[in-house]
């Protein structure tokens, strides 16, 4: 098994979940749709109150280069433009739609035999975006400035608990290979890697069984076909799915400090993006829907969801049954790099991966105490950065050393205040240090 230098072991905790099928969330009353769930600028509405749309219908178009179309996720009514908290606690806008029980749909035409330019267009028209996570534009990765020659496709979903990506590859293999290949011929190169962690054997099985795809072992590569994906099966260890990580661990490159994966000629891309480009190109679909994972011994019954974006968190938990009384927290997202919700009074997005109740078990509650300077944080970092002075010259409010000892190369995976015996907060450190230095630009 390949695997990356730094980085530890944290208990997956992804048993709850891992054999349950997906389920489709019903419908809801009321969605509320951010114009503010992608990196880039806000799209801009093209709706407005008292307006009937459709689900799939395009809603709100995209700004700049950087940016992505927004679609309705149910048929009904526009009521307002509202602002509304999201998962960071930030106040953006959000289109209020209530659903009037219709089933109409809207899609684009299914592209047969597209070409590279055609593919591209159709997932910007979609408004397909990076769906581990960070919400990059996918239409704008598609278009790198830089030569590449890889694709690398992160199924590692290292992240404890969730299941979304897992399940996805184990229930609709053939429909994600597709969305594979129909990247790479986006983007014209022939290497395309999988990157996979050990704890999903059956999705490892399921894809290495398809014609085309092909195990990362020596009597395998000697017998490769031009366009074989390879599928490389990696050490469970955190963070394995981090982009820089991967590529180290697929192709062993090592993209610069400061740099893009296609500065070493890699492209990656995520699960759920590879499925919804099959989606949007085949069967004409935009993306106003995505898969989630619902999870957490604070969760009376834990899921795997295909939820509809824009639908309250509150209603999700009502239909998993509920909370347990013993409930200590709700994280949005994943325990290493999601974020603490002070409620349930948020709504879904195309980056939501999953929703966490975690008991005070299962939970750290313990209050920060002062760093001792043991190192800890430094030797688990895969970046080799030195997060205790991140942290502590972001407590004295001095950013330039701050940034100096690398808080802007940072990725925020949560290794350092994982392992940190006084618990201090160091990823908030790290996104306050980085919005200060947006301030200061």
């Amino acid at each position: 098994m390949r695997t990356f230098k730094g980085g530890f072991h944290v208990p997956d905790n992804k048993a709850l979940t891992d054999s349950v099928s997906i389920e489709l969330m019903p419908n809801v009353a009321d969605y509320y749709v951010s114009l503010s769930q992608h990196i880039g600028k806000p799209a801009e509405p093209v709706v407005n109150a008292g307006d009937e749309v459709v689900e799939g219908q395009l809603i709100a178009k995209a700004s700049s280069f950087v940016s992505a179309n927004i679609h309705s996720p149910v048929c009904g009514e526009v009521i307002e433009i509202v602002k509304r908290k999201n998962a960071q606690g930030a106040t953006v806008d959000y289109i209020h739609i209530k659903a009037n029980g219709k089933q109409d749909k809207f899609t684009l035409p299914p592209l047969s035999d597209p070409t590279p330019e055609q593919i591209v267009q159709r997932v910007a028209d979609a408004g397909i975006v990076g769906m581990g996570g960070a919400g990059f534009p996918t239409a704008v990765k598609l278009q790198p400035k830089d030569p590449v020659d890889s694709l690398i496709i992160n199924a590692a979903e290292c992240e404890p608990y969730l299941n979304c990506d897992n399940r996805l590859m184990i229930e609709r293999t053939e429909e994600f290979i597709e969305g594979v290949r129909l990247i790479a011929k986006a983007i014209n190169v022939s290497n395309i890697y999988i990157g996979i962690e050990a704890n999903k054997m059956e999705a490892y099985n399921k894809l290495i069984a398809l014609d085309g795809v092909i195990a990362d072992t020596k009597e395998a590569l000697a017998n490769k076909k031009e366009n074989d994906i390879v599928v490389v099966l990696l050490k469970k260890k955190y963070p394995q799915g981090a982009e820089k990580t991967l590529i180290k661990a697929c192709v062993n490159r090592e993209v610069p400090v400061g740099g893009l994966p296609s500065a070493v000629g890699c492209i990656v891309d995520n699960v759920g993006t590879a499925y919804a480009v099959y989606d949007a190109v085949v069967n004409g679909k935009t993306l106003y829907k995505r898969l989630m994972t619902v999870t957490g011994r604070g969760i009376t019954t834990p899921k795997n969801l295909e939820v509809s974006i824009g639908t309250p968190l509150n209603a999700i938990v009502e239909f998993c049954n509920g909370l347990t009384d013993d409930t200590a927290k709700l994280i949005s997202g994943g325990p290493m790099m999601g974020f603490s919700l002070a409620d349930l009074d948020v709504c879904t997005t195309k980056t939501d991966s999953g929703l966490l109740a975690l008991t005070d078990k299962e939970a750290s509650t313990v209050l920060p105490t002062p760093c001792i300077n043991c190192g800890r944080c430094a030797a688990v970092c895969p970046m080799k950065l030195m997060p205790m002075y991140i942290d502590f010259y972001t407590t004295v409010g001095d950013t330039d050393n701050a940034v100096k000892y690398g808080a802007a190369n940072c990725f925020e995976c949560g290794t350092c205040a994982y392992v940190c015996p006084a618990k201090r907060p160091i990823v908030q450190s790290v996104r306050l240090t980085k919005m200060r230095m947006k301030e200061k630009k």
